[in-house]
């Protein structure tokens, strides 16, 4: 059964980085486009980064474009985010999230098809 698995989550001051890291259990992992989304308290679910299988395209959303980046690593069917630079209000649960169908770094939720339970980021000020 496919399953997403994420970690790296914690706390941490504004100006700090953390690295998250979701393993997939698919067998054909590295023919997903994957992509990571977070949900802060009281907001929709909002897309952060893709990566398409290959990983020779990438895609961002605006507010983490320069301090985020986004990577895999098909031999160990692992994706990582890589965040630098954090600020309080990248504070929000991160789900790793795959996408079987696309060749494409899609950018909303609904074209995903599996998703991981979430890790928990909390940045301080």
């Amino acid at each position: 059964q496919e399953q997403l698995v994420e970690s790296g989550g914690g706390l941490v001051q504004a100006g700090g980085s953390l690295r998250l890291s979701c393993v997939a259990s698919m067998r054909t992992f590295s023919s997903f486009t994957m992509g990571w989304f977070r949900q802060a308290p009281g907001n929709e679910r909002e897309f952060v980064a893709a990566i398409t299988w290959r990983g020779g395209t990438t895609s961002y959303t605006d507010s983490v474009k320069g301090r985020f980046s986004i990577s895999r690593d098909n031999a160990k069917n692992t994706v990582f985010l890589q965040m630098n630079s954090l600020k309080p209000e990248d504070t929000a649960v991160y789900y790793c999230a795959a996408d079987r169908l696309a060749d494409a770094p899609m950018t909303s939720a609904r074209f995903y098809d599996y998703w991981g339970q979430g890790t928990q980021v909390n940045v301080s000020s």
